[in-house]
């Protein structure tokens, strides 16, 4: 009787469930009958359309759920689980057919409470109007810290021409003096601007 060839086999997982469904990935569990020894699971998925089929196999788990990634979105897929025991492979379990989301309908996966799906919609505009606001943000802080520098070097100057203009002002003396000829310079060419032509 092929039936008696495995006896040991382990039984069909039941209660297959998909959770967390999403626009690209969902996830998959199911539950083993008490005392079966099982040490892995095998997941077969299939899109409706016969397009794309994958078989995930894991063994040494106790795992009672797999990710499901990279699935197209908007698209009807069929999953089968099977249970892997000491002596070989259950049954597949009956077929579970779920649908993916829409790209646009995927909500946050860290919001418990139903979002208004509209706005939810909306979360990539809002991440771009983010990211904008951060940059003109950014350039006007680095524009204030231009223009604080310049006023600060422009105070610096404005400093220095004051102390000049101080030292300027000491007694005339100092001007006639060898050790500053472009002050004297400076102030014939202002007063007498004539004798500079002349001397030409």
């Amino acid at each position: 009787d092929p039936s008696l060839a495995h006896p040991d086999r382990p039984p069909s997982p039941v209660n297959v469930t998909v959770t967390q469904l999403k626009a690209n990935s969902a996830t998959v569990s199911w539950d083993v009958p008490e005392g079966d020894v099982v040490i892995g699971y095998a997941i077969l998925q299939q899109r409706q359309d016969g397009q794309m089929q994958r078989f995930i196999r894991e063994v040494n788990t106790t795992n009672r759920a797999c990710v499901l990634w990279d699935l197209a979105e908007d698209a009807d897929y069929i999953i089968q689980v099977q249970s892997i025991g000491l002596y070989g492979e259950s049954q597949a379990s009956k077929r579970v057919h779920f649908r993916t989301l829409k790209e646009t309908d995927r909500l946050p996966s860290n919001s418990s409470n139903q979002g208004d799906i509209t706005m939810e919609g909306l979360d990539k505009d809002r991440q771009l109007q983010t990211g904008e606001i951060i940059i003109i943000v950014a350039v006007l802080l680095m524009w204030a810290a231009v223009i604080a520098l310049f006023c600060r070097q422009y105070d610096i100057i404005k400093d220095n021409d004051s102390s000049n203009n101080k030292e300027k002002t000491k007694p005339s003396s100092e001007h006639s003096t060898p050790e500053r000829p472009s002050g004297g310079l400076l102030r014939s060419k202002k007063k007498s601007p004539s004798v500079n032509i002349i001397e030409v």
